[in-house]
This record gives structure tokens, C-alpha cells and sequence, in this order.
């Protein structure tokens, strides 16, 4: 039987807004959303998660991103932790360079999938003409690699639950797009604008981690927002369009 569409309840964070899910002394978990940016870059204008956030996170060299450890992209939304010291700043960071740090996403992908299983082993940096863009072997590239799974076969699409090993940006879609399924609503990436998306199909739905100071595991879920839960519900369902 094909897995429900997960479906958030009132309490999801709007598209520029973000819910504080677990919060200690150390750190906090965050569920961003999509159209809202983790940290000030010269290329955007308008209030960010740091910004908002503002003493509650510490730690870490940048004044401009105090207590960030990873980043999602703005048009993605779902879990990330940040840190609220600089000790628990400094392990978080060397967890996920350790591969410590769970991160799982739920993505729709074009077209259909030859194997249910796989891994994208391919490095990524700048693209040479179109600098927004990020590219496999682009200047300075570093290594990247994804594991995907499909979760679900439709008829033009598959749902696939993508686990990063390395963070580099725009990972996830970069590699689905050179393998020739990019994902749906992502334009930068030649993904197909379909069921009405203002932004790619892409949500950081799972994230597990040891506690850097108690060593509890911690895990978190983040079910889908309401535009992508109906945008799978109407990839179900091509019919009724």
C-alpha cells in the first residue's frame, strides 16, 4: 500500500514564518518556512531566521550567522538544529562533519526511477555562467554525495526520501537534476512547474542526532505543509485536474 500524504495540522509555520519544535539551554530545532532564509547574504533583502531568532543562538566565528551548523535552502522547508552556545556550536558542526547528524528529506522527482534505491556520488561548486546556480564538477568543487530511496512510483513522478551524506549547497537538487530527474517546482534546477507549487517540492522531514552535551538521540519529524501534502495528493490523483 502506498504511504499516506502526511498532512500538517493548524500550528505549521507559514511559508516565511518557523515553529521552534524543542528548545534547551544548548540548542534549539527549528521547522523553517520555505520561504523564509537561514542567515543575511548579500543577495537578499528582508528579515531572516537569524535575524528573528536573535539571542537566542550563540556560537561560531560569523557575527552574521551566530549558532547556524547547517543551512536549508530558501523554497525548502523542514528541520534544522542550531545551537545556543559556543561549546555546543563547535560539536554540532564536528558531529555533521562526522556524519552524526541525520538528514532526511522528502522530495518529488520527475519521471520514474529505474532502481528503488541509490547514491549520487558527484562533486559540486559554482557553476561557470550562471551564478546562482551550483553544478557537478563547478569551480572549486567538493565532494558531495546523496542517498535516495523510492518510496513511491506515480504516474509521472517519484517520492523519494533523499538522506544527505555531506551538505554542500543546493546537494539535493544538483544531483536529482544530473541524473535527469530534477525535482518538481524547482525552475533553477529545470524541475516542471506542475500542481500549482510556488517552490520546489523538497522538506527536511527527519532529523536525528546524538545530544552533543547528555548524548540522548534525538529524533524529529516535520510532516509535509499543506502545498506540498496537496500537491502529492493531486500528483496521486492526475485525474482530477
Amino acid at each position: 500500500m502506498a504511504p499516506e500524504a502526511p498532512v500538517s495540522d493548524e500550528s505549521e509555520p507559514g511559508p516565511g514564518g518557523f515553529e521552534v519544535v524543542y528548545r534547551d539551554d544548548y540548542l534549539a530545532v527549528i521547522d523553517k518556512g520555505w520561504d523564509l532564509v537561514v542567515h543575511p547574504a548579500p543577495s537578499h533583502e528582508g528579515e531572516t531566521l537569524v535575524e528573528m531568532l536573535g539571542d537566542e543562538l550563540a556560537g561560531g566565528d560569523d557575527p552574521e550567522r551566530p549558532g547556524i551548523v547547517h543551512r536549508i535552502d530558501r523554497g525548502t522547508s523542514g528541520l534544522l538544529v542550531v545551537a545556543r552556545e559556543e561549546e555546543t556550536h563547535r560539536d554540532l558542526q564536528q558531529m555533521i562533519r562526522e556524519r552524526k547528524v541525520s538528514r532526511i528529506y522528502t522530495a518529488l522527482a520527475d519521471g520514474r526511477f529505474r532502481s528503488r534505491t541509490g547514491t549520487i556520488d558527484a562533486p559540486i561548486g559554482r557553476a561557470s555562467r550562471k551564478r546562482h546556480r551550483m553544478a557537478v564538477n563547478g569551480a572549486s568543487s567538493r565532494p558531495a554525495i546523496t542517498h535516495f530511496e523510492v518510496i513511491e512510483a506515480l504516474r509521472r513522478e517519484s517520492l523519494l526520501e533523499v538522506r544527505l551524506e555531506t551538505g554542500r549547497t543546493h546537494q539535493i537538487r544538483v544531483h536529482l537534476e544530473a541524473i535527469g530527474h530534477p525535482i518538481v517546482g524547482d525552475s533553477t534546477y529545470g524541475g516542471p512547474e506542475r500542481y500549482g507549487l510556488e517552490r520546489q517540492f523538497l522538506h527536511a522531514a527527519r532529523l536525528e542526532f546524538p545530544h552533543p552535551r547528555t548524548g540522548e538521540e534525538m529524533s524529529f519529524t516535520a510532516p509535509l505543509p499543506a502545498d506540498l501534502a496537496l500537491a502529492l495528493e493531486t500528483a496521486r490523483n492526475p485525474d482530477s485536474l
